[in-house]
This record gives C-alpha cells, sequence and structure tokens, in this order.
C-alpha cells in the first residue's frame, strides 16, 4: 500500500477520540479490542461543533422531561427540503420518530393485513428485508441489475414482481448497501408502476446529504402531487451530521390518512422522541452546511483511496458508491470457501457486514464502512491484503 498518497485532512475524522474506551460506542464494543469496525453504519467522527454547543446550551438548561419538536424545527426542515432538494412541504406534514426504522414499521403495522405483502430491492438494508415479517406478512425482493459501472433497476422485472398482494413498496435511496444514488428518469418510472398498481411507497432517505460527484438527491414525493400522496419519506440529520445515538427522525406524509395511520401505528410504541436529538437537529439543519461540505470531501477521498487500493486485491470486484460512506464488495472471486466476512474477521481482524443479511443471494458479499479516519482504513485494508496473502500460501502447500 502507497503511505504517501495525499488524503483531505479533516480534524474531525483524523483527531476522532477513543470510541472503544471512552464512549458506549456498539460499532467499537461489539468485537474484540484488537479487531478493526469498518461495519455498522457511523462515523468515527467528532460531530460538527455547532451542534455540540447547542446540545451544550440545552444541557446547561437542566430539565429533560418529555418533549415535542418546537414550530421552529417543522419550518426548518421545510427550508431544508425546499433549499437542498427543491421540495416544497409543509409544517403539518411532518411527524417527529425515533428511527426511521420504527418509521417504516409504523406505516406497515397501521395498514397491513393479512395476505398482504411488501416489496424491497435488494441488496437491502437488514430492517428492511425484516419489516414484512415483523408483521407477519410476506415479502417479494426484486435484486437491482448490476452492470460493470452500476446498480440499476430492471423495470420488467420489477413490475412483474407485484403480486396481487403487493401494497407496499420500500424505496431506499441513496441505496443502503450499494450506494447508488437513482436518478429522476428512475424515480418517474418507479412512480408510474406504483402509481398503475395503488402501491404505498415507503421512501428511506437517510442518506440524502451524503453525495459524491455532482450526484443528485430527488425526493421520490417531488416528483407529483400524485405520487406524494401514496408517499412517507423517512429522514434524519442522524447519519449525515453522526448523531444517530440521539435518535430523532422524521416521516414527511403529505396525505392526512397516511399520517394519521402514521399514528396509529406509533401507538403505544414511541410517544415521543429524544428532547437533545430535536435539538441536534435544529443546529445540524441551521448551520451545518460547512462542516458537511468539508466531512463529504474527506469521505470522497477515502472512498477514492479505497477503490484504488482494491485493484490490488484479486478476487473482490464493487462499484464506487454515488452516496453514502459504505462500499459493497463482491468477494466471490477470492476463493476463500468460507463467508468472507468471517474469513476478515477471523483473520485479518477486520470487522465488515455479513453480504448474507442483505439477501438471499449476497453470501459472498460485504459491506465496508469508510466513514472513519485514513488511518484506520489504511490499517483495515493492509490487514485484510496480508490476510488473503497469507492464505494463497498456505493454499499452495
Amino acid at each position: 500500500m502507497n503511505k504517501n498518497e495525499n488524503s483531505t485532512i479533516n480534524k474531525n475524522f483524523d483527531l476522532c477520540p477513543n470510541r472503544r474506551e471512552e464512549s458506549e460506542s456498539n460499532k467499537w464494543r461489539f468485537y474484540e479490542d484488537d479487531v478493526l469496525p469498518l461495519w455498522i453504519a457511523d462515523m468515527d467522527c467528532i460531530c460538527d461543533p455547532e451542534i455540540m454547543k447547542a446540545l451544550h446550551q440545552r444541557i446547561d438548561h437542566g430539565v429533560f422531561g418529555y418533549g415535542r419538536a418546537k414550530p421552529e424545527l417543522y419550518q426548518i426542515i421545510c427550508d431544508h427540503m425546499e433549499s437542498k432538494y427543491q421540495w416544497k412541504i409543509q409544517p403539518e406534514w411532518i411527524k417527529f420518530t425515533a428511527g426511521v426504522v420504527i418509521g417504516f414499521n409504523q406505516i406497515i403495522d397501521a395498514l397491513a393485513k393479512p395476505g398482504d405483502s411488501v416489496l424491497i430491492q435488494t441488496p437491502a438494508y437488514p430492517p428492511i428485508l425484516n419489516a414484512a415479517s415483523n408483521r407477519k406478512i410476506s415479502c417479494c425482493q426484486v435484486p437491482l441489475s448490476c452492470s460493470s459501472s452500476k446498480y440499476e433497476i430492471d423495470f420488467d422485472k420489477f413490475e412483474e414482481s407485484i403480486l396481487p398482494g403487493t401494497k407496499f413498496f420500500i424505496l431506499c435511496n441513496p441505496q443502503n448497501p450499494s450506494g447508488r444514488v437513482f436518478t429522476r428518469p428512475e424515480l418517474e418510472k418507479i412512480a408510474a408502476i406504483c402509481l398503475k398498481h395503488n402501491l404505498i411507497i415507503i421512501s428511506d432517505e437517510i442518506h440524502k446529504d451524503i453525495l459524491f460527484d455532482d450526484h443528485k438527491h430527488i425526493p421520490i414525493a417531488s416528483i407529483s402531487d400524485e405520487i406524494a400522496k401514496r408517499t412517507v419519506t423517512l429522514s434524519a440529520a442522524s447519519k449525515t451530521y453522526n448523531i444517530a445515538g440521539l435518535k430523532c427522525s422524521y416521516a414527511i406524509i403529505p396525505d392526512p390518512n397516511l399520517r394519521d395511520a402514521f399514528d396509529i401505528g406509533g401507538e403505544g410504541l414511541v410517544d415521543s422522541v429524544n428532547v437533545l436529538g430535536l435539538t441536534a437537529t435544529e443546529a445540524a439543519y441551521r448551520y451545518g452546511d460547512t462542516w458537511l461540505k468539508d466531512t463529504i470531501a474527506y469521505l470522497q477521498s477515502n472512498r477514492d483511496y479505497l477503490f484504488r487500493q482494491l485493484e490490488d486485491f484479486d478476487g473482490i470486484q464493487s462499484i464506487k458508491p454515488e452516496g453514502t460512506f459504505l462500499a459493497w464488495l463482491n468477494c466471490q472471486g477470492l476463493n476463500i470457501n468460507q463467508n468472507p466476512s468471517e474469513f476478515f474477521l477471523t483473520n485479518a481482524k477486520v470487522a465488515l457486514n455479513d453480504g448474507a443479511t442483505f439477501g438471499k443471494e449476497y453470501e459472498s458479499y460485504v459491506r465496508l464502512n469508510f466513514g472513519c479516519s485514513r488511518k484506520t482504513l489504511e490499517l483495515a485494508l493492509e490487514r485484510m491484503k496480508s490476510a488473503l496473502e497469507n492464505y494463497q500460501e498456505v493454499s499452495k502447500e
């Protein structure tokens, strides 16, 4: 590995505190101390100082009873969606929830009936895969087509997969784990098919702010008023600003009947969100543009470094993500006769997500989180390459 390759300097990554010893980090504390964790999707990055300043001010207030979002936050989210994504929404469309995963389970729980089914695209974020079984309805998985340059939607296969009982389509855009950012023509085709078959779209757009190479995020509900009325859009500042532990997300639901259903689905589950999460979300959207610009530059530098290094890994194929800080690696060509996530955990002490959890066809894949310091990424790739070289040497004997 070439240690002299230039990287973007970002003290929020490069000077990130020890998360294993000095925090409750699930990412760093789940495995043994000698394991480098490039799995769970949060970043090894200090959040925006403006967010921390707002949190300190809120903590100094000293009272942390049940809370609800202030009117200003509703308007800030409206302004954010219009300025960033040219989607004009109304404050009354917004519902707060403790997480995007909770959100899509809420709406399915409220509306699903026996015999209904959910359509999803694979590879898929595991909680999306599990949403149907959580509510004891069926799930139809339609794989994305993979060319040499990108993951694409086979629209014929997509429509053929819609059954008489199909009620929901869960869209993930930007797509986790592939990193695809779907274009307007693609979203228009999805919208047309969903309208034709009267599907409710549940759109997970939590990674919408982390985009590379001039790719643009388009909320599917912004395509038309007609599709907006059949869409529940779920998002948060959490992935973008590394505040996922504060448990604050929101749904944007233009249709009043769907909003009522969303409320019904949440009854007895989560009746309020974390008050500090509300504070952090407001500060992120008010003041976070400069921090985000610098963060994306660092992530893009890490992504490009990763893909330069992968050229030296015989047997691993991948496509550069257009968004997110996640890389989806096809390890089928390694011929290691072992689940690749288990191989790298055991032999390289690097924790990656097991591709099998993203769909039944992806046992030979792993997901790698490059939202870390360059030093961590370099060391992880060195360990992975060394483990493969050692395996190949032993295999020759």
